[in-house]
């Protein structure tokens, strides 16, 4: 075992290190963060206006009158619907910070590259206009894509000194918009003649070629059973090794997870079929109960099974946090970094929570998950329920017993060692 530990260890640690120290990386999972709340606070809004229970509709028509669902929906529709805005904001700010340049010329030219590379419609009774779906996860990567290069060009003109300097005696306010003149006008030419030059090709638009070639590959790829379970493999190693694995993947995975999501909520808001098991709040509320690992399960059996005293202490200081998605204290404190016990449930608990919730939603049992981007602390079952209803809830009441009996064997033999060794050293000083 400790053979093969170090094996993983050596091969696995410098790759986890280098994707979480890498600036793009960074700068995608900066991009989410700085867009979560938002993203959060435009679910509640869209779950307000299609709340599972018979007769809410109802009510609230005769409360609110007919167009009482508007009320809820345009906050969504300014919040998640044109969520790669407020990505691409974030992750400028980001590479900004990163490169040490000014960070409102970043975001500004970052959202102008983004709006030029953009498709709009010409209204009949004139001007132009820009369809929400564009702003929207359909328009994700190449927002993201075009974050990194704005910022990429600005960085290169910064290197080569191409900007206005104005005199010392200048307000700093007035010299930074007169600096920001030329890598401005660089960016607004170069995306403008990317954007020509697309205008000539059978796409028409950037953002029509990234989709076909790249969105629609990868979240065809992440939607899939087989590579959601290599991915919570890759996860748990690196949690193993004390490394935070979620933040190694979800800088990778995120985009197209919450895209996925994007387009159940979408279809939800419509009143259409939900096209994706596999999604963020998949990921995050049914593979993710109590933490990475579904933890919470193991949370319970420490806390109420444990005979040796650090482990009673471990269970009442776990089991809080673990009710919000925290599993810190069991990662640490068990611990499961690097003990060899505990990997075999560690690594198979996240994969059997993949299979039983996707078979639940492929069979019918369970509905899909709604869309709705609830926070990451929310508890399980409330969690399960706002989601994918009361089934949702039951499947997560299911999922934590699964866990436990799983967790169960290999905690009992952690915690019997652990009382030994206490009855030993009890002996020995006595």
């Amino acid at each position: 075992m400790q053979k093969f530990i170090d094996i993983l260890e050596s091969k696995m640690a410098p790759i986890a290190f280098k994707l979480d120290s890498n600036r793009y990386i960074t700068a995608i999972k900066d991009g989410f963060f700085g867009a979560m709340s938002l993203l959060i606070i435009g679910s509640i809004f869209l779950l307000l206006a299609n709340l599972p229970i018979n007769g809410y509709g109802d009510f609230m028509a005769s409360f609110l009158g007919k167009n009482w669902a508007s009320y809820f929906t345009v906050p969504f529709d300014v919040t998640m619907s044109i969520m790669t805005i407020y990505v691409v904001i974030a992750m400028a700010r980001s590479l900004a910070k990163t490169y040490k340049l000014d960070s409102i010329m970043c975001i500004s030219l970052s959202v102008v590259a983004f709006l030029l590379l953009t498709p709009m419609l010409e209204l009949k009774a004139g001007g132009f206009a820009i369809p929400m779906a564009n702003l929207s996860a359909s328009g994700l990567f190449l927002g993201m894509l075009t974050a990194v290069l704005a910022v990429e060009i600005i960085r290169f003109v910064d290197k080569k000194g191409w900007k206005i300097k104005m005199p010392d005696s200048v307000p700093e306010n007035v010299s930074r918009s007169f600096s920001a003149l030329i890598p401005g006008l660089i960016v607004i030419i170069v995306f403008d003649l990317i954007r020509i030059a697309f205008s000539f090709t059978n796409f028409a638009t950037v953002q029509e070629f990234i989709f076909h070639y790249l969105q629609v590959p990868l979240t065809s790829l992440g939607s899939t059973l087989p590579a959601m379970g290599i991915v919570t493999l890759f996860e748990a190693i690196l949690w193993f090794f004390g490394i935070h694995g979620s933040n190694v993947v979800g800088g990778i995975m995120q985009p197209i997870w919450l895209a996925l999501t994007a387009d159940n909520a979408a279809a939800f808001e419509a009143g259409k079929a939900l096209p994706h098991i596999i999604n963020y709040q998949f990921y995050s509320n049914f593979m993710k109960i109590g933490g990475f690992g579904s933890t919470f399960g193991l949370a319970l059996i420490v806390l109420f099974t444990a005979k040796s005293s650090q482990y009673k202490a471990l269970g009442k200081l776990a089991i809080a946090p673990g009710f919000f998605g925290i599993n810190e204290p069991l990662i640490f404190g068990l611990p499961i970094v690097l003990n060899p016990i505990m990997l075999i449930p560690f690594l198979l608990t996240p994969i059997v929570m993949l299979f039983v919730g996707y078979f639940a939603m492929s069979s019918g049992l369970v509905p899909y998950t709604n869309g709705t981007n609830i926070p990451w602390t929310t508890p399980p079952i409330i969690a399960g329920f706002l989601v994918s209803g009361w089934k949702g809830a039951v499947l997560n009441v299911i999922q934590i017993i699964i866990s436990a009996a799983i967790y169960y064997p290999f905690f009992k033999s952690v915690d019997r060692m652990a009382l030994k060794n206490e009855q030993d050293d009890i002996k020995q000083s006595a």
